[in-house]
């Protein structure tokens, strides 16, 4: 991402954590100089993850649940 001096003092903050979540460079475009800001350490996307919650029940249940009633031989 490349942004402007201007841009990057309106949103300073935003920014910088924008490049310590994702690990990519910011790029400030300064009177057709380059510079850059970069994590100081590479960051993996393991660490990139976010945490999800996707069951809302024990696993247990869904292997003990009884598919039959809820299957309808006619849908395609």
């Amino acid at each position: 991402m490349q942004v402007t001096p201007t841009e990057l003092r309106k949103n300073l903050f935003k920014l910088l954590d924008r490049v310590a979540e994702t690990g990519q460079p910011l790029e400030i475009n300064r009177n057709g100089i380059i510079l850059r800001i970069v994590p100081q350490q590479k960051i993996s996307k393991l660490q990139r993850l976010k945490k999800h919650r996707t069951m809302q029940c024990a696993p247990e249940t869904i292997i003990e649940n009884n598919w039959e009633e809820a299957w309808h031989r006619d849908l395609p």
